[in-house]
């Protein structure tokens, strides 16, 4: 008998979408459970550590992002032929999550004149640092992250681009052609496509 997966998370795409593209990419059932961000303080402690995203997988709950990410990414087969790939693969969503890190840690600021130094260093340092390395990397790999196919680094990468845009105010991929074409790839299959059409209405 197939796990019965319930995801849950705030009523965002944030870090829960790479997981929901993962999903839905592979045709895998799951359930939904999302927590407005007023009433998490009345039931985070009754999660294993607070925080989410949480993955339950036949009611037994799993925290972290990341790792939840990968397992769903191992049942759908995009984690490399190899434990050297499997390897590249995750330093690539590991550098994709430290760039999430940089945006957020301006964004959520509450310094003002703190968070202006910050959103500076990220948007004129940080961004076109890492996004050309990656922009070359792909170029480098046949319009993939590795290998030359499809992997979770890439179905990753496309789900929480949006999120940077929102965390900086414009589109941070527009001057990266090889980024923008691979996000635009992986948008573009079927199931994903699907989901992003119908899914709810978020801030980011």
């Amino acid at each position: 008998m197939a796990p019965k997966y319930k995801l849950i998370y705030f009523n965002l795409r944030g870090l829960g979408e790479p997981i929901r593209f993962l999903f839905h990419y592979g045709g895998i059932p799951f359930e939904e459970k999302r927590i407005e961000f007023g009433d998490w303080p009345k039931v985070k402690h009754s999660y294993p550590f607070p925080q989410l995203p949480i993955l339950e997988i036949d009611g037994k709950p799993f925290p972290q992002g990341a790792s939840i990410a990968r397992y769903v990414a191992k049942q759908v087969g995009l984690t490399g032929k190899d434990d050297l790939e499997a390897l590249e693969i995750d330093s690539v969503v590991d550098t994709i999550i430290d760039l999430r890190i940089a945006l957020a840690g301006f964004y959520f600021e509450s310094d003002e004149a703190l968070k202006k130094k910050k959103k500076d260093i990220a948007v004129k340092e940080t961004v076109p640092s890492m996004l050309s390395k990656f922009d070359a990397r792909v170029k480098e790999n046949g319009g993939y992250f590795v290998g030359g196919k499809l992997t979770w680094a890439d179905v990753y990468f496309g789900a929480v681009h949006a999120t940077f845009n929102h965390f900086v105010g414009e589109n941070v991929i527009a001057k990266y052609p090889n980024l923008k074409a691979l996000v635009d790839k992986v948008q573009a299959i079927p199931a994903i496509k699907a989901w992003v059409e119908k899914r709810p209405v978020t801030e980011f």
